[in-house]
């Protein structure tokens, strides 16, 4: 049952070791499942043997500052967003992180490839340069132009 992809981060590492290789790994908010995000995860996936993304906690998420004027962000809360995202067949596994960047959980779990949005420069990011260091993969996925949660809302917002 897909449920069973989510793991709290004290067991991550050890539902970790247990995937197929190499690992791919990936992290956002995902707070609004759209086209991008599915498009995004399925590229992710066909890099590796298995895919697992750390989603930010609310608590991470609403430091991000992603919400705008009246509408607080994260619109889902943690476990409804790790509940959609364990759902699709491309996810292996998730679990969270309430630091400010995954560069914890990166060095705790030391997958083979990490990866991002386009919109993401590599050589500035240091979970790139970490996951590197220690002879894996970072890369940038190009990005779906015209999906984002940002927009989703100022859509909705103006239907009002």
């Amino acid at each position: 049952m897909f449920l069973d992809k989510i793991t709290s981060r004290q067991d991550a590492a050890a539902r970790f070791k247990a995937l197929p290789q190499p690992v791919v790994f990936t992290n956002g908010v995902f707070d609004v499942l759209h086209t991008g995000h599915v498009t995004y995860l399925a590229q992710a996936r066909n890099l590796g043997g298995s895919l697992v993304v750390a989603l930010n906690s609310d608590v991470s998420a609403k430091r991000l500052g992603k919400g705008q004027n009246d509408v607080e962000r994260p619109l889902n809360n943690e476990a409804d967003r790790a509940t959609l995202i364990a759902a699709l067949e491309s996810v292996s596994l998730v679990t969270w992180f309430s630091e400010d960047t995954p560069l914890e959980i990166i060095n705790e779990l030391r997958p083979n490839i990490i990866v991002k949005g386009g919109d993401y420069d590599m050589a500035k990011l240091k979970e790139a340069q970490l996951v590197e260091s220690y002879g894996g993969k970072a890369l940038a996925l190009p990005f779906v132009k015209g999906y984002s949660t940002t927009a989703l809302v100022a859509k909705i917002r103006s239907s009002r």
